[in-house]
């Protein structure tokens, strides 16, 4: 785990098992705060019918001066499945911020912005792209030395 760039003397693990810095910026705690949230706004409180199921909060970015967010959202499926997810986030992001208002203790909610984010589905698409080539190839590939017969030292 790591704590993203950002400096600081202390770490601790939140709730969703992420490095949080404690550092005198109140934007660090809202950080994940705010992603465990969202997370949950998107899988129980929307009924948006164009938002995927298999949608992700991959990771939140706050502004130091908590007037704004980038919320980085992954979907797995098809490109149209993406293109409906991100209108579906983008018209209920009244009701998403009123949502997250309810439960942040913050003079004001920051204003979220959408981003997809693609890299679960690339990691998705390589470990295939591996599994194909170890099982077309018929070679066993040992992952350390002990397990490769011919190793000599």
């Amino acid at each position: 785990m790591s704590t993203a760039g950002l400096d600081c003397d202390s770490t601790v693990i939140n709730t969703v098992n992420e490095a949080v810095c404690i550092i005198n910026t109140p934007a660090i705690p809202v950080l994940s705060f705010e992603r465990f949230r969202l997370s949950n706004i998107l899988h129980g409180g929307l009924k948006d019918p164009r938002i995927h199921p298999m949608t992700s909060v991959v990771k939140v970015d706050v502004a130091s001066d908590l007037k704004t967010a980038k919320a980085y959202i992954s979907v797995l499926g098809s490109d149209e499945d993406a293109r409906l997810t991100m209108e579906g986030l983008k018209s209920s992001a009244g009701f998403i911020r009123h949502s997250l208002a309810k439960n942040l203790n913050l003079r004001n909610t920051p204003e979220i912005e959408y981003i997809l984010d693609d890299s679960i589905a690339y990691g998705v698409r390589m470990t295939k792209l591996i599994d194909e080539v170890v099982g077309t190839d018929g070679i066993s590939h040992p992952s350390t030395p002990e397990e490769d017969e011919t190793y000599d030292d």
